[in-house]
């Protein structure tokens, strides 16, 4: 039996030896299970990977992402050297097993998230509590891009600078109504109607969000302009606003729901109203995707449109589409921060989480920061009215004054 194991691992190896030559575009070093070590590439090695067990090799080729995610959660796979780093390398060697494979994004399989699926899939992973998130998000918890107007911006700096370039897109007047579909811990809500004056209604799935949104309402003095509720956008009805604002929400909706996604928004807008849609969008040639190990571990139900889809739907519901905008190295830096704060944050996230979760997060954030960065995934801001909206200033240069 030791025999027939042992020639396994020696066909694993070879397996590992041919696939590893031309994986990375650095010099790496690869220490196998049975104590070798073989360096790959010409010059100083930038990092090291430690295969303590083979992965199989139908794991592999089946599905790169989701074995080399759970062989690093479980510390079958270790790594020394910057993981980003480590995967920007991977990435930049298109011609790589891997690259080929393309780990970043597969075309989703069909999953239909209806109102019952999509409350559970949220909870998964925005309840899992306040406290966490506090340790590594900025000051205003904010979980999604920040726009980095200078080098010496902080990331809360970024994120209020995120929120201010969308309410100034939004062209908010006093008075008028605005709902935000996804609304996080409440910062884009609380601030439009403290910097604008307009009424604003933020929906979320998140029961932990409810509650410290609600809580941050009421210590801003603006009971009288907010509202927070917990629900599905498609649960919302016989309401009607100005301006409809979601951030980072649309990539949970599914692909077989953007069309529900659009529909909604023109019922639920005022004839001359604006929308801006903010979100992670894909780069294959005509179709969105999702990742295997995130879809399993992180963000379940998920899907990545193609800017060309959410421009297509946009088409069909007949609306003005009057600003596209990309964001995606500003989300690479975004990224580069929050894994900053988790690694600094550790020794109070051990106190309640285990190895496999920290070792699942560290990935997640330092494998999409490689991702922005190396145009594996891109983030958009599309601004578009229902019906023809002169109101719009003539230039972009109120976006850019202070």
């Amino acid at each position: 039996m030791g025999s027939v194991l042992s020639d396994l691992k020696g066909i694993d190896k070879l397996f590992y030896k041919t696939m590893l030559k031309d994986l990375f575009s650095d010099t790496c070093t690869v220490k196998f299970w049975d104590g070798e070590e073989v360096i790959y590439g010409e010059g100083d090695s930038k990092f090291k990977l430690i295969l303590h067990e083979p992965i199989p090799k139908a794991d592999i080729i089946a599905d790169p992402s989701l074995a080399f995610g759970e062989a690093y959660m479980h510390q079958k796979l270790e790594v020394e050297g910057d993981i980003q780093k480590i995967i920007e390398s991977l990435y930049h060697n298109l011609d790589s097993f891997l690259g080929k494979n393309n780990m970043s994004t597969k075309v989703a399989k069909k999953i239909s998230n209806n109102i019952k699926k999509s409350k559970k899939n949220i909870q998964h992973h925005y309840d899992i509590g306040n406290e966490f998130y506090k340790l590594w998000l900025d000051d205003t918890m904010t979980y999604s891009c920040g726009y980095f107007e200078s080098d010496d911006d902080t990331l809360t700096q970024a994120q209020k600078n995120k929120v201010n370039h969308i309410l100034k897109k939004l062209n908010l007047k006093e008075g008028q109504t605005l709902l935000d579909i996804g609304c996080g811990w409440g910062e884009l809500i609380i601030s439009a109607a403290r910097n604008h004056k307009v009424k604003a209604m933020g929906i979320t799935l998140s029961s932990e969000q409810l509650s410290a949104v609600k809580k941050k309402i009421e210590n801003a003095g603006l009971d009288d302009l907010l509202e927070v509720k917990l629900m599905d956008y498609r649960e919302l009805k016989d309401r009607k606003f100005d301006r409809i604002v979601s951030v980072g929400m649309i990539e949970h909706v599914g692909k077989d729901r953007l069309h529900e996604y659009f529909s909604n928004i023109n019922n639920l807008l005022n004839a001359g109203g604006l929308s801006l849609l903010h979100c992670i969008t894909g780069i294959r040639n005509n179709e969105g995707g999702t990742n295997s190990w995130i879809d399993k571990y992180i963000f379940p139900g998920g899907y990545i449109p193609n800017y060309r889809e959410l421009i297509g739907h946009m088409a069909k519901e007949e609306f003005y589409l009057l600003d596209v905008e990309s964001l995606r190295r500003h989300y690479g830096r975004t990224l580069e921060n929050w894994a900053k704060n988790f690694e600094q944050a550790l020794p109070l996230i051990q106190k309640s989480k285990d190895e496999v979760f920290i070792r699942m997060w560290r990935l997640y954030l330092n494998a999409c920061a490689a991702s922005f960065n190396c145009g594996k995934l891109d983030i958009h801001q599309f601004l578009f009215s229902k019906n023809i909206n002169n109101e719009i200033p003539w230039c972009r240069n109120y976006l850019y004054q202070s």
